[in-house]
């Protein structure tokens, strides 16, 4: 996926291909080598789940072990109760309550388990090693618009807060959708549970070649025996000056940057710089 979409908006689209979901792509050795040092480092800290989810733990872990070995036998392999992946032997659990986090060890994807509470869709399980400037712990069995509080428009009672909610409401089993988001990064580090609002340096041209693109690819799933949504997230993070050779991508970001309001600015940390930082881009652009 190579557009870089409107700031701090929904946009959801139906999944363009659902068999390519979850395809695997050349980062994967790597991040999962991540996921395993971050589990290891920050076990409390990367997974937490309610006691009630271990049935959808299971489900998805039967779900995405049946698809990986079905759609992409160049990558993934059966092994007896394994998945083979990336020289790693991910083997099948389902006596404990991590199962969630077991599964989440056969992609580069974090895992979310959304479910239907009496206040709203609530985030009841997650394996999450990449974060983008959130922490599980605070968002942890607390419903989609507390979640999404600090996003500009997103808080509770705003348009855009109803249209989520009722996004997921109406869901079905067998229609998976996805979106993207993006921001402009310090480093190129996976794992962020600083809030956002951190300045980004754009204190000159060599500094902010320096500044990652960070992407996030989401997809939603409607669970068919739970009835709760498997909400995945995938993280990119490439340098500025490697995307100066993408076409149109530094440009494209320009105007993205341009797009964003004095909130979206400050929730983005580019209240200061983002100025210079569209300079520095329209600047790649024209001598790309």
């Amino acid at each position: 996926m190579t557009a870089i979409p409107r700031a701090l908006s929904i946009g959801l689209s139906p999944l363009a291909d659902p068999a390519r979901w979850l395809e695997p792509d050349d980062r994967l050795a790597a991040q999962l080598g991540e996921k395993e040092r971050l589990i290891a480092t920050y076990p409390k800290q990367v997974f937490m789940a309610e006691p009630d989810t271990l049935d959808a733990q299971r489900e998805i872990d039967a779900l995405l072990r049946a698809h990986l070995v079905a759609a992409f036998p160049q990558t993934y392999r059966a092994g007896g109760d394994a998945v083979i992946v990336a020289g790693r032997r991910v083997e099948r659990t389902s006596g404990d309550d991590r199962v969630l986090q077991n599964t989440a060890r056969l992609v580069a994807d974090d895992l979310v388990i959304m479910r239907k509470r009496a206040d709203g869709w609530t985030l009841a399980a997650a394996s999450l090693c990449f974060p983008t400037f959130w922490n599980l712990a605070e968002k942890f069995a607390r419903p989609i618009t507390a979640i999404h509080a600090p996003v500009p428009g997103f808080s509770e009672g705003t348009r855009n807060a109803v249209l989520v909610e009722r996004i997921f409401d109406k869901l079905q089993v067998g229609q998976q959708v996805q979106r993207s988001n993006w921001s402009v990064h310090n480093d190129g580090e996976l794992h962020h549970i600083e809030p956002h609002g951190i300045p980004i340096n754009c204190s000159d041209a060599a500094t902010m070649a320096r500044l990652f693109l960070r992407r996030e690819y989401q997809t939603l799933t409607k669970l068919p025996a739970s009835g709760d949504i498997l909400f995945t997230i995938r993280v990119h993070t490439d340098p500025l000056e490697d995307i100066e050779s993408v076409p149109g991508r530094c440009a494209a970001l320009a105007d993205r940057l341009m797009e964003l309001d004095a909130e979206g600015l400050a929730y983005k940390g580019l209240t200061a710089g983002r100025d210079r930082l569209v300079g520095y881009l329209r600047h790649a652009a024209e001598v790309a």
